[in-house]
């Protein structure tokens, strides 16, 4: 893989990630008449949760469902520039136009707290657009295993350069797939958020498996692997290094978790074995996961990574993919009980899940369609 780092119009950087080391030197130019970026993101802390609330008014302005002919994330054209100078590309990074978190014009008092009964400070951070291929018309599950691979190391790449940043302590990769989750640009895409905080939610699951290891001694991801493997009715599909299976108490109707065998904190510390692996069960997966009712599935794609500085020896890497989507002809909504309590209530059994996605027929089991 060969990687180009430049600067769009406005400053923002670009990163160009090649299958193919023989590809044409990135070097067009952004043309485009921009505005220098100048973001008023703030955090909030919630003095009833103690949560910290991103607060990033300017994102009201974000490019929104945009005709195929005016995507910002295909790749530039006579006439018509984009976020992508170039006229092809494999895999481009660059820093998002419209940030929930980013880095701060004055950085000495970037990490100053405004105390009070909701304290406030600067949203430091960093937002990328992770774009996947540049056809317009397809998605992440008819990616070749190869451009996934380039896939999986630009997140590893950008997981170690973002935990870098001053402010960053936790990098979420992750994808929003199909316009029931919410998309707003149907180019196959995918986003990295530095946070300036750890998580609500791994914060909770480190607190549970620091608990797990005081009590036993063990890992608590290990333990839950090793039963999923052990049982195998929730187990979907796996390799000689990874395994996929529906959690035990799965919240969404569509669930699958990829764990690797062994315990890694985060993207970058994964073998170029353990990530071609991955590029392969990845793909097995999301196209079990379209197989379902034979439509497109709308899902979100999660990775679970080691925050920067805390809970490392207790994280191992994770990849959650989860759908609204429980019948062909129904979405699950989030109403009273789990927006208002955060009590999950499931309409199917993980084991029936799981059972149906182990039964899916993918495009590769009948390719004369």
């Amino acid at each position: 893989m060969r990687r180009t780092s430049t600067r769009l119009a406005d400053g923002r950087e670009i990163i160009y990630f090649d299958d193919d080391t023989n590809a044409p030197p990135r070097t067009a130019v952004d043309t485009r008449d921009l505005p220098e970026t100048a973001h008023t993101a703030e955090i909030r802390r919630d003095p009833l949760t103690g949560e910290w609330v991103a607060i990033a008014a300017h994102r009201q302005t974000r490019t929104y469902k945009p005709p195929t002919d005016l995507c910002p994330l295909c790749p530039s054209a006579p006439g018509r520039p984009t976020e992508i100078p170039e006229s092809d590309y494999s895999v481009v990074v660059f820093e998002n136009r419209f940030p929930s978190f980013a880095q701060a014009q004055d950085m000495s008092t970037a990490d100053e707290v405004v105390p009070g009964l909701v304290p406030r400070r600067h949203g430091l951070g960093r937002c990328e657009v992770v774009c996947f291929t540049p056809d317009h018309n397809t998605s992440f599950a008819e990616l070749s295993p190869e451009r996934v691979r380039t896939v999986i190391d630009a997140w590893a790449d950008r997981t170690v350069a973002l935990g870098e940043l001053p402010g960053v302590e936790q990098v979420f990769c992750f994808e929003n797939r199909g316009e029931e989750i919410g998309v707003t640009l149907h180019h196959p895409h995918g986003q990295i958020y530095g946070y300036p905080f750890v998580t609500p939610r791994t914060k909770r699951m480190l607190a549970v498996a620091a608990e797990h290891h005081d009590r036993t001694g063990r890992h608590l991801a290990c333990d839950v692997l090793a039963a999923e493997r052990d049982s195998g009715e929730r187990m979907i599909a796996g390799t000689s290094s990874w395994s996929a299976y529906v959690p035990a108490a799965a919240r969404w109707p569509v669930e699958v978790h990829l764990v690797p065998h062994r315990r890694v904190p985060d993207l970058p510390a994964l073998t170029d074995a353990e990530r071609d692996d991955l590029a392969g069960l990845y793909l097995d997966v999301l196209r079990r996961l379209d197989a379902l009712h034979d439509r497109p599935l709308p899902y979100v794609a999660a990775w679970h990574q080691a925050p920067v500085r805390v809970g490392r020896e207790l994280s191992w890497l994770r990849l959650e993919l989860f759908s609204i989507r429980r019948a062909a002809d129904k979405l699950k909504y989030l109403a009273g009980s789990e927006s208002g309590m955060a009590v999950w209530i499931s309409d199917v059994t993980p084991e029936q899940v799981a059972e149906r996605l182990r039964a899916a027929r993918t495009p590769q089991d009948h390719p004369e369609r």
